[in-house]
């Protein structure tokens, strides 16, 4: 994802950006390790769980001993960390290493109590993958701001924050949906999630109600943004790859009752988010191609 945003849209804008392609780089890198690390953190505390939900993917306890867990899980947070420090000074910023902090932190609270809170952890979880969108533009964009390009800036800052929100909507559909697989597993063990505190027929209902947010919001886009600027390919892509299955998924979820379904429609908005990202490259391309 982070990858698209930077070749696949700002590289294409010919406007100077506040890291060289390797410091680019070690922002993924830290990316990663951080939400690996929550990962790590996660399996080690779900492992009750994942035993009843997914047995044949246990890694903690089987593969790997706890104690192993713990050292990967400190190993991935600190050079993740240590890496926003760096890149944080690069721009002058040093006070944004904090973002890096936080999010490792969150991802801890969100492991060890948030998760087992009804829709707190499927909000949390859904606001982080936001952020890894929008920590691209606090570190390539925002640092390499002037009054010269102030306008242009503004406005891929805002197109960054439009996608950012996208994909708050679709992952946290999918967390729901997540928990609906899950139910088993959770209500032996305790947690207060969505799926156990309403039901299977009540959070389906649920879902099929939030499925309308990223729709509407699809629609009000291409309407008011990509066929005004005479970007035709762009709105089909979007309206093929992305509307149809997010109706698809609307369709479906209303009658969804099953483990596997709910995999099955798991699966489809990681695809939706898929498409969705790489609508950027899209749009870039159909301007590119609309100029020449």
């Amino acid at each position: 994802m982070q990858l698209i945003f930077r070749y696949g849209f700002l590289k294409l804008q010919k406007n100077d950006l506040a890291l060289a392609d390797w410091q680019y780089a070690l922002l993924v890198l830290s990316t990663v390790l951080i939400a690996a690390a929550g990962y790590v953190i996660n399996d080690i505390f779900d492992q009750a769980t994942d035993l009843e939900n997914k047995p044949d993917r246990v890694i903690v306890g089987k593969t790997i001993s706890e104690a192993t867990a713990y050292n990967s899980y400190a190993f991935l947070n600190v050079s993740g960390v240590a890496i926003g420090f760096y890149l944080a000074n690069v721009i002058m910023r040093p006070n944004f290493a904090a973002i890096f902090v936080f999010t490792a932190a969150t991802l801890y609270i969100y492991a060890t109590s948030l998760k087992q809170m009804m829709l707190i952890g499927n909000i949390v979880v859904a606001l982080l993958l936001a952020v890894s969108v929008l920590i691209i533009g606090v570190f390539d964009i925002f640092p390499a701001t002037n009054s010269g390009n102030q306008e242009i800036m503004g406005s891929l800052f805002s197109i960054l924050l439009d996608y950012a929100i996208f994909a708050f909507m679709i992952n946290l559909l999918r967390e729901i949906v997540k928990d609906l697989e899950d139910l088993k597993g959770d209500y032996k063990v305790g947690m207060r999630t969505l799926a156990v505190i309403l039901g299977v027929q009540k959070t389906t209902k649920l879902l099929f109600v939030l499925s309308f947010s990223p729709i509407l919001a699809l629609l009000f886009y291409t309407n008011n943004y990509l066929i005004p600027n005479h970007l035709i390919v762009a709105a089909i892509y979007s309206l093929l790859f992305v509307l149809g299955p997010l109706i698809y998924f609307s369709i479906k979820i209303w009658s969804a009752t099953s483990k596997t379904d709910f995999s099955i429609l798991s699966k489809v908005l990681k695809w939706i988010l898929f498409f969705g990202i790489l609508s950027i490259l899209i749009i870039s391309l159909n301007i590119k191609h609309n100029a020449s």
